[in-house]
């Protein structure tokens, strides 16, 4: 989709631009596949904020995505719709017994087409195979992690990943983030790159369109009291006062590593995203 701006009859309009949609469907979405979408605001089961600047948002109903794709089933693309859950579009699909199903809607992927997920299905946009099915260079995304549990990897708006290699059971993967992760053959797959490349291109330019999305603002730790951040106090405008900044909880905040050392799936990485 292309990326559509306007004249700048204010500054917000000057800097924002949004995505034409022009090639979606007009439709509304399949209420059998609708489920309402509670919020919770960042709060845990004691009402207690865990996750700061959550909070307000427009209201949307949560689309249900077949990520499994277990019904081997020919299945033909009814329409291409906006998801407000996800970057990605999604594409609505009909098998031949009449049920339907929401798919992430890889680039290319029109109305009309035919999907199939089958060890047998050719490699077409929108097919699934088990990744043992799938040829060496082949461009995938929508990728499981464990077989039968539904796809984990590469599910946002314009990503892709390849598959590099095939042996001992096991594929080897580079993902969009550069790693290179041994992922079992069994897993399940789909052919094609995700499709709205063009999300990433969006300019929000105007501070209510973050708060559409449910993020609430962010006040910086340096206009801040002492007793509420440790970059907070000073007369005027004061450095933070440490070597490096820090959260207000007082842990590095710049560069340092959260990944667990000797992680149980260490093992499963071939190449780490930063090429070590």
């Amino acid at each position: 989709m292309a990326i559509k701006t306007y004249r700048p009859t204010s500054p917000s309009r000057r800097n924002m631009t949004v995505l034409s949609y022009k090639g979606l469907s007009k439709v509304k979405p399949e209420k059998s596949l609708l489920e309402t979408l509670k919020k919770t605001a960042g709060r845990n089961s004691y009402g207690r904020i865990t996750v700061r600047h959550h909070g307000g948002g427009a209201k949307r109903k949560y689309r249900v995505i077949d990520f499994k794709r277990q019904k081997e089933m020919n299945a033909y693309v009814q329409t291409i719709e906006y998801d407000p859950n996800r970057s990605a579009n999604i594409a609505l699909i009909q098998y031949e017994d009449g049920e339907k199903a929401y798919i992430l809607a890889p680039e290319g992927l029109k109305v009309g087409y035919l999907v199939v997920s089958s060890a047998t299905a050719d490699i077409k946009p929108g097919n699934c195979l088990p990744i043992a099915n799938i040829p060496v260079g082949t461009i995938i995304h929508n990728i499981e992690l464990y077989p039968g549990k539904g796809a984990q990897l590469v599910r946002s708006a314009g990503v892709a990943a390849q598959l590099m290699a095939k042996e001992n059971g096991k594929a080897q993967v580079r993902l969009p983030s550069g790693e290179v992760r041994y992922i079992r053959l069994d897993c399940k797959a789909t052919i094609g790159q995700v499709g709205n490349q063009d999300h990433s291109n969006v300019q929000l330019g105007k501070a209510g369109r973050t708060r559409h999305m449910g993020i609430r603002p962010t006040v910086r730790g340096s206009v801040m009291n002492p007793c509420d951040h440790p970059h907070g106090g000073g007369e005027g405008k004061s450095p933070i006062g440490r070597p490096s900044p820090v959260t207000p909880w007082g842990k590095p905040a710049m560069g340092y590593k959260t990944r667990k050392k000797n992680h149980r799936t260490d093992k499963q990485i071939v190449k780490r995203r930063n090429g070590k």
